[in-house]
């Protein structure tokens, strides 16, 4: 017999990462049994309504127990610098494709998240890979659902939450080239809304969806929105992408760099959904714009 809505299992990939947890949190409130694949499941209590086990995405033997009997397969896991042994090939192309190989064999859907701007010929390799993973997985699983959100925003996100501090800090802003880049983020709930919709709806099997919010605005734009919550005012220095390729060199010597060429790479390119592809209004969904949001995470004293 098959489960209802309520008795849905579903296995979620990069269950504690931003999306993952929401993602997580979104599914458990339906009702369904989720369980975390993450690779070490005793680092940490899982959240309510979930359970963890032990699997990589880059063992197709811990993949395969972790999705066995699954309903639903979630694939956020998120590689944004590589080191040894963890590259953008081996997590987001050979990776993606275990999971997909391992949720075709029996799971009724699976929604693997990539990006907006996911391009083969993009001058960022972990482009190329987003690319490159969105194939295999198709290949794999030609049911499989593609989700491509914009920049994520949210409590704890690494772009708001991130910047606050350092506009707090130094007397300037430094913006990528002029700021013109445009940029469409994205609430991480109303994307977490999206994959449970793209889970339930055998509509959606086999599309791409590109999620943006409801607006777009330039990443000076952002930064002067981030400026006014947080109640300061610094100057705003246009640099060239060059000067911040050139401390990205520098930088790479770190173990862990602030920033690293892939990442300023992306913002070389306007990061806003594709009208010509569906998106949160065909999955039935309206999402929140940053100004609603923003205000319930950052403020004058925070974070």
């Amino acid at each position: 017999m098959q489960a209802t809505a309520q008795q849905k299992r579903a296995t979620v990939f990069g269950g504690t990462g931003f999306l993952g947890r929401a993602v997580v949190a979104r599914l458990a409130a339906t009702g369904a049994k989720v369980r975390i694949a993450v690779r070490h499941p005793e680092a940490g209590a899982p959240p309510a309504g979930a359970a963890a086990v032990a699997a990589d995405v880059r063992d197709a033997e811990t993949v395969a127990r972790a999705v066995a009997d699954a309903d639903w397969v979630v694939n956020a896991v998120a590689l944004y610098q590589e080191s040894r042994g963890e590259t953008f090939q081996a997590i987001h192309v050979e990776g993606a494709r275990t999971v997909a190989a391992a949720a075709a064999r029996g799971a009724g859907a699976l929604v693997h998240i990539s990006g907006i701007g996911a391009d083969l010929a993009s001058g960022s390799s972990y482009v190329r890979a987003r690319a490159a993973g969105e194939i295999a997985v198709l290949e794999a699983f030609s049911r499989a659902t593609i989700l491509r959100p914009s920049v994520l925003f949210g409590p704890g996100d690494s772009f708001f939450a991130s910047l606050a501090p350092i506009a707090r800090l130094l007397p300037v802003f430094p913006l990528f080239g002029d700021g013109r880049t445009r940029l469409q983020p994205v609430y991480v709930a109303d994307v977490a809304d999206a994959v449970h919709r793209a889970l339930s709806q055998p509509e959606a099997q086999g599309r791409i969806y590109e999620l943006g919010g409801p607006h777009s605005y330039s990443y000076r734009e952002l930064i002067e929105l981030l400026m006014r919550q947080i109640g300061i005012r610094r100057p705003l220095l246009p640099l060239p992408f060059a000067l911040w390729e050139a401390q990205a060199i520098l930088l790479s010597l770190l173990p862990s760099p602030p920033i690293t060429r892939d990442q300023i790479a992306l913002m070389r390119k306007d990061n806003v959904a594709d009208p010509a592809l569906p998106g949160f209004a065909e999955l039935g969904l309206a999402p929140a714009a940053v100004e609603e949001i923003l205000p319930n995470y950052l403020g004058p004293a925070g974070p």
